[in-house]
């Protein structure tokens, strides 16, 4: 597939990185020589400098037979304009764009994106989507991640293991022996900053990250049997009142009617603007770091606080303050990947990868064929794909112990017909069952390859 990436920031090259790596033909496109450069020393694709929405420069990226263009630029516009210019001259099939202004994306204007005014298949909104994802997490106390698949009938759990959790040092094989009706399969471990996918003989150990599917149904007491047992936050304190603080505070008051929520915001018209949008959330003019502040937010009885802000920096400090004052769980935005090693063992719960959620919505309009959903895990770890099982699959009428699947990939859940089945040696998967399978990012190339045909997975 020949894809054009427009923006070589962290998302772009991210994207390119992953679709690089599954040898696709990828083109670049940065104004700025210094992100052209790092693209160009690390990554296995073309480069074009440039205005990503000029016409030249896109034909020079190679518009004229690309597959899919992805514009990922710090500017809303140029990547409207480039999906209008891609579409226009150049009859690229799909375009998908990263479009942050809010304007842009209210109800009135749905019309907006349509193929007759500005051509644009897929609109990625990352505020939305990370506001999405920190309440997911806030629902589901004492875990890392939480992604719902299957219409919510599965769910991805990250959960990290302290030294009460009882399943430490027992091999994953006995899960099943010791919760015989929890459907659940453990899919990876990260553990020192190092992810693996487990084998049977495998042990968890204190300070893992291990990443589960479960039944949601079984949500509950999949956390119990990890010793996490927290208690849904009720009062919450956010820090930041950019979009994604918002959009959190507009979606907890519609969501969760008995929730306590606060706002602190340093820009005093910002705060004076999101008074008067929310309306029931206590918002504060003032610096997260300032102890009279928190104090006046009363985050020592604070059950969770998530710290917002557009500074990472800012967003760690202001984390460790509040565990220090007494909050009980901390959920921090951290755009730059170097910091997020440091962060857990200095105190902080959650750290959430604007990145990592944005890289993931486009993945999943870029996996061709028969799919419903990709996530992709841990910094490049591997990748949740939800998909169809068609009859030609081979995976299809036979115990999975007969299946031959590749190195590092994993089947975490079946769902037939509206029932979740929790993967075992006998299982028999049906044509049009659902299934939740992870590959590493190693594996999800040989997948594709060995099924694309017979399963049209990808």
């Amino acid at each position: 597939m020949k894809v054009i990436v427009c923006g070589a920031g962290q998302v772009g090259f991210n994207i390119a990185h992953y679709l690089a790596g599954e040898n696709n033909d990828v083109t670049v496109i940065d104004q700025r020589p210094d992100l052209i450069r790092k693209v160009s020393d690390t990554l296995d694709v073309q480069v074009v400098q440039g205005f990503a929405s000029h016409p030249s420069v896109l034909e020079q990226a190679g518009a004229g037979d690309a597959d899919m263009l992805i514009a990922v630029t710090a500017a809303d516009e140029v990547n409207m304009i480039a999906c209008q210019v891609a579409h226009s001259l150049f009859n690229v099939p799909t375009k998908i764009a990263r479009v942050r202004s809010q304007s842009y994306l209210q109800p009135i204007w749905a019309n907006l994106f349509s193929r007759e005014h500005l051509p644009i298949d897929v609109v990625i909104s990352p505020e939305i989507e990370v506001a999405r994802a920190i309440t997911r997490r806030l629902q589901v106390p004492g875990a890392l991640d939480v992604i719902p698949l299957a219409g919510g009938k599965v769910s991805l759990i990250g959960v990290r293991c302290t030294e009460d959790c009882p399943l430490i040092h027992t091999p994953l094989r006995q899960l099943t022996v010791l919760f015989p009706d929890l459907a659940i399969v453990i899919i990876g471990i990260v553990r020192d900053g190092k992810a693996l996918v487990p084998t049977g003989e495998d042990q968890m150990r204190e300070g893992d990250e291990v990443y589960f599917v479960v039944d949601t149904s079984h949500v509950d007491r999949a956390l119990g049997a990890f010793g996490r047992e927290d208690k849904e936050a009720r009062r919450i304190v956010i820090f930041g009142g950019g979009n994604i603080g918002l959009f959190l505070a507009q979606q907890l008051e519609e969501a969760h009617p008995g929730t306590s929520i606060k706002v602190i915001e340093a820009n005093k018209e910002r705060a004076e603007f999101i008074a008067r949008t929310l309306n029931r959330t206590v918002v504060l003019n003032g610096d997260v770091l300032d102890p009279e502040i928190l104090e006046e937010a009363s985050v020592a009885a604070a059950e969770a606080v998530v710290t917002v802000t557009n500074d990472d920096e800012t967003n760690i400090l202001a984390g460790l303050l509040a565990k220090r004052y007494g909050c009980r769980r901390t959920l921090t935005l951290i755009n730059k990947g170097t910091y997020n090693a440091l962060v857990g063992p200095l105190g902080i719960d959650v750290v959430i990868s604007p990145r990592a959620i944005t890289v993931s919505n486009i993945l999943q309009h870029v996996r061709r064929g028969r799919i419903h959903a990709v996530h992709s895990l841990h910094e490049g770890f591997g990748e949740l794909i939800e998909a169809d099982a068609l009859e030609t699959s081979n995976l299809v009428g036979k115990p999975l112990r007969d299946v031959k699947l590749p190195v590092g990939v994993l089947i975490g859940a079946i769902v037939h017909n509206g029932q979740v089945i929790s993967p075992r040696g006998s299982t028999v998967i049906q044509a049009g069952d659902r299934v939740i399978l992870f590959a590493t990012a190693e594996a999800v190339k040989k997948v594709e390859k060995m099924f694309s045909v017979r399963l049209e997975y990808f």
